[in-house]
């Protein structure tokens, strides 16, 4: 091969090469771009979900406060500053049956979830309720399904306690302090509301104080 045909041969695989270098720095910048333009939507798309989760768990909470300030549909209530809370021996005439506040035992009832089958005092109860209880209580009128219905619930919830009251006018009550609500049936929301409103709720006169190691029996 001639000098000349070497040299044209040479310069020709140069150019090839070059050509090469060429095409697969374009296809190197090609994948940048996609890759910068892929991040970016994925960037752009979770702080835009980001941003519509916190917006969600925001209204989510302002409508969670708005309900609680809401009183329940149907539920009684008395004034907090005329409900005293006196420690007092021994029994108290209360206005109202079941109470829902006033003078009452040194000693509460425990109100951890506990499900009482037997009657139990009203001087305890009304300390539970002090401290942020909801006091489920019952009549002969309550069908035996609502009872135990009811009855799983306070198990799994703190700070309340449930017991039967033979003399209450409706056949299932809810109390909290200065609150109450009558229902005929458990599966009623207003007993989900009343609980979410009202356990260790705002009407608390003594947030956070114990509902363990009360009186049981």
């Amino acid at each position: 091969m001639s000098k000349t045909s070497k040299r044209a041969a040479a310069e020709a695989r140069k150019a090839k090469i070059e050509e090469m270098r060429r095409a697969e720095r374009a296809r190197e910048r090609r994948n940048r771009i996609l890759t910068v333009t892929l991040s970016t939507i994925i960037v752009a798309g979770l702080v835009g979900w980001g941003g519509y989760a916190l917006n969600s768990a925001d209204e989510k909470e302002e409508q969670q406060a708005a309900a609680a300030k809401k009183p329940v549909a149907g539920e009684q209530t008395w004034d907090k500053k005329k409900l005293t809370r006196n420690h007092v021996q021994g029994a108290v005439d209360y206005p109202m049956k079941p109470p829902v506040g006033g003078d009452h035992s040194q000693a509460w009832m425990t109100c951890d979830g506990t499900v009482y089958t037997e009657p139990i005092a009203n001087e305890n109860a009304v300390h539970s309720l002090e401290h942020g209880a909801v006091w489920v209580t019952y009549n002969d009128k309550a069908a035996d399904a609502d009872v135990r219905t009811l009855g799983d619930k306070v198990s799994k919830t703190p700070y309340t306690l449930m017991s039967p009251v033979a003399n209450q006018s409706g056949p299932i009550m809810l109390s909290a302090w200065g609150r109450r609500l009558s229902v005929d049936k458990a599966s009623d929301p207003r007993v989900e509301q009343f609980l979410t409103k009202y356990v260790q709720g705002e009407q608390t006169p003594e947030p956070g104080a114990a509902c363990t190691g009360g009186v049981t029996a």
